[in-house]
């Protein structure tokens, strides 16, 4: 289709034919009457955030289009919109409205198949639709060839909506039409007209979708949800916890020094190690140092755990805190074999005693809180004193002598060890040992059901932001549907 401009002789084609009644020159903006071949009126140019060109063609659901025609429309002073005007090669019309970077894509409907549209709620295929605003505007510049006279009158747009689609009604002197348009994002846009920049977009559009679809997130979490309960029942019924390690151990044995468990196996997955520790304190504390070592990779995980309990009685009432016992986890150990280094220590010394009798009555063993010893010679009145159990294991003197002699054995040390707890009566000195037990829990639901209460949580936070979306998304409609402050 090709015409020349009668105010500037230039040449204003474009590759599609259909019948026009004016069209505006490319070269002058004077918009000229076809049938008098003359000029009517000066326009202004399409400029700001124009993004399509008249000619340019694109496929928007298979269908070639060229852009034949560009109105932008005006409301106030302030607020424009963008009308590109589409035919395909059947001359079939179709449109894109761009507002604030937010695009419809629209085609003419007829105003019958629109049920009840003198109510705030009409229908359409099957849909009801909600009357968002009546819009009154003017055409503030134009571009293109034109099928009908344009009309620079006052015109009213009425538009309803459900989800991503709306009606729109526009409305010139007596002359009414109805178009039918669903939300095209602006990336199908560009890639349709293969525009190389697109106008950024601010706030919600009149169709724009919520940034989730709340269907496929629910139809991925159920398959997620589904997987992680079979994943969860076949870990369930493959495995079982198990006890891996259980050991009292003596202050006195890894005082100042480090014991090395037994050997043990974790098989399967990562999972917890719990460890629980029990210690006797009473009015006191103890403490366990525990070292997990990979025998493999000698990779080591370490952990220290206090044992605290105290109690007693004041201002007419008993109080009482901590515990005799400590449970904790050693999280994401993984399959292999390992072993345990311990030390411990509590407070207070080596348990006080006095008057541990030999067998045969003829000698006598005391000790002090220093941890000084007293051999007592029952027979001769006679005593003496050693630093500790070790140094009188060493001497060789009478006294010491007659004490091994009496006990029957070399080891005082190990034998006045043993033998203190049971005759002190110190709470702090009687507790002597620390006992441990680790058990391996390839078998836990805490994770299973952290991804469960996560996966909840978020939907819930996705029906909250959809709701403050639509909220925002009708601010500006007369007949929104939430309350408003």
């Amino acid at each position: 289709m090709h015409y020349v401009c009668p105010a500037c002789e230039s040449e204003n084609i474009i590759d599609l034919t259909f019948p026009i009644e004016e069209y505006v020159c490319k070269t002058c903006s004077h918009l000229i009457d076809v049938a008098g071949n003359k000029k009517t009126k000066h326009l202004k140019v399409p400029a700001e955030n124009v993004v399509l060109d008249v000619g340019q063609k694109g496929k928007i659901d298979g269908v070639e289009y060229t852009v034949v025609a560009i109105v932008v429309k005006k409301y106030g002073n302030s607020i424009f919109w963008r009308e590109y005007s589409l035919k395909d090669s059947k001359g079939n019309d179709a449109f894109l409205s761009e507002s604030d970077g937010h695009w419809v894509f629209l085609i003419t409907m007829h105003p019958d198949d629109f049920k009840g549209k003198d109510s705030k709620l009409p229908t359409y295929a099957g849909r009801t639709y909600r009357w968002y605003e009546n819009t009154p505007c003017t055409i503030d510049a134009a571009a293109g060839f034109f099928d009908e006279r344009l009309d620079f009158s006052i015109a009213t747009y009425k538009e309803y909506v459900n989800g991503t689609r709306m009606i729109s009604q526009e409305k010139t002197g007596k002359k009414s039409q109805y178009f039918y348009g669903v939300h095209i994002s602006k990336n199908d846009v560009k890639r349709a007209f293969k525009i190389a920049h697109m106008p950024y977009y601010t706030g919600v559009g009149i169709v724009q979708p919520y940034y989730f679809d709340i269907k496929q997130v629910v139809n991925i979490f159920c398959v997620a949800a589904l997987m992680i309960c079979l994943l969860q029942l076949y870990v369930y019924t493959s495995r079982t916890n198990e006890t891996v390690f259980a050991e009292t151990i003596n202050f006195a044995d890894v005082q100042g020094k480090e014991m090395v468990s037994k050997s043990f196996t974790l098989s399967g997955g990562s999972a917890p190690l719990k460890v629980n520790a029990f210690s006797g304190v009473d009015n006191s504390w103890a403490n366990i140092q525990l070292s997990l070592v990979n025998e493999k990779t000698n990779e080591i995980i370490y952990t220290s755990k206090d044992i605290e309990q105290y109690h007693g009685y004041e201002d007419g009432e008993s109080w009482s805190e901590g515990s005799q016992s400590e449970e904790f986890n050693l999280c994401g150990v993984s399959s292999g074999q390992y072993h345990f280094l311990i030390s411990a220590e509590k407070e207070g010394a080596l348990p006080t005693f006095s008057n541990l009798q030999s067998p045969d009555s003829k000698v006598m063993i005391s000790r002090d809180k220093s941890g000084t010893i007293e051999i007592t010679d029952l027979f001769k009145g006679q005593s003496a004193t050693f630093a500790d159990g070790k140094a009188l294991e060493k001497d060789t003197s009478e006294v010491a002598r007659l004490a091994k002699a009496s006990f029957g054995t070399q080891k005082l040390d190990s034998l006045i060890n043993a033998e203190a707890p049971k005759l002190t009566t110190d709470p702090i000195s009687s507790n002597t040992y620390v006992q441990l037990k680790a058990t391996w829990l390839p078998v836990s639901f805490w994770n299973f059901g952290f991804i469960l209460f996560l996966m909840i949580a978020l939907f819930i936070g996705l029906l909250i932001g959809r709701h403050f979306f639509n909220v925002n998304k009708w601010k500006n409609s007369s007949n929104t549907p939430y309350a408003t402050s």
